[in-house]
């Protein structure tokens, strides 16, 4: 697991300083939208796939309005663009593995648009299959060492239904199934904790080192495929200092 929560950390700063806020509304709204057609409900409560939408969006302060609008437009009750989700896998800088979540209302553009952005930064897109195999979806917290010691934390997440949580560095990670995540969140949260990162995640089962010429391009193909409007989430098995990712 080493590396995938300096990952997180980086993109989390990055994110703050990118001020992006535009296009981070667009990506939350699509799947504030999108989770509220395909889980059969508006209501936050029976719904988790939007319940964890309107909380992100409300973690980037989203007004409420918008919020509502696009609930309505999952659920019909407003007009609005159907957007299908398609995975997209390919091959960075030195066979580092991609997977693109994208959420899009024209296939031929996206994909036209993610081959574009592959052969322009030393990659290439691959075969549905290609490199999915190399993920699990799993449950990922990130906390602070500060929070709790490892024996209470262990606790908490393992009583809460985790699989497992490893030691990173300055920070913790919890790994749990998805269908686990909701009640693993909440038991670290009633705990008094904020972590650093929590979502249903791509995991991969192992990484690639790189560094120098690789390590930038890897980060300008990562940039690229995150800036694209239809993208939602990108997951990659590499490994880069964070010295040097800065």
């Amino acid at each position: 697991m080493s590396g995938h929560s300096k990952w997180h950390t980086i993109k989390h700063k990055k994110g703050a300083l990118d001020a992006k806020r535009g296009k981070i509304f667009t990506k939350l709204i699509k799947e504030i939208t999108v989770a509220a057609r395909t889980g059969g409900s508006g209501d936050i409560e029976s719904n988790a796939r939007l319940r964890k939408a309107v909380q992100d969006a409300k973690g980037q302060n989203m007004p409420n309005d918008t919020i509502d609008r696009a609930i309505k437009r999952g659920t019909g009750e407003l007009e609005g663009v159907n957007y299908d989700e398609i995975t997209y896998e390919g091959y960075g800088p030195n066979g580092v593995a991609v997977l693109i979540e994208t959420m899009t209302d024209n296939r031929n553009r996206t994909v036209a648009e993610i081959r574009h952005i592959f052969s322009k930064n030393g990659g290439n897109l691959g075969e549905a299959g290609s490199v999915a195999w190399m993920f699990d979806k799993k449950g990922y917290i990130v906390v602070d060492k500060a929070a709790k010691t490892e024996e209470e934390l262990f606790e908490i997440a393992i009583e809460a239904g985790a699989d497992d949580m490893q030691d990173d560095g300055e920070v913790f990670e919890i790994l749990s199934a998805p269908d686990a995540f909701d009640g693993v969140l909440e038991a670290v949260k009633s705990a008094g904790i904020e972590p650093q990162a929590a979502e249903v995640s791509m995991i991969p089962q192992n990484y690639i080192k790189l560094e120098g010429v690789d390590a930038k391009q890897m980060m300008k193909l990562y940039d690229a495929l995150d800036d694209n409007d239809d993208v939602q989430k990108v997951y990659a098995n590499f490994d880069i200092d964070e010295s040097e990712m800065e």
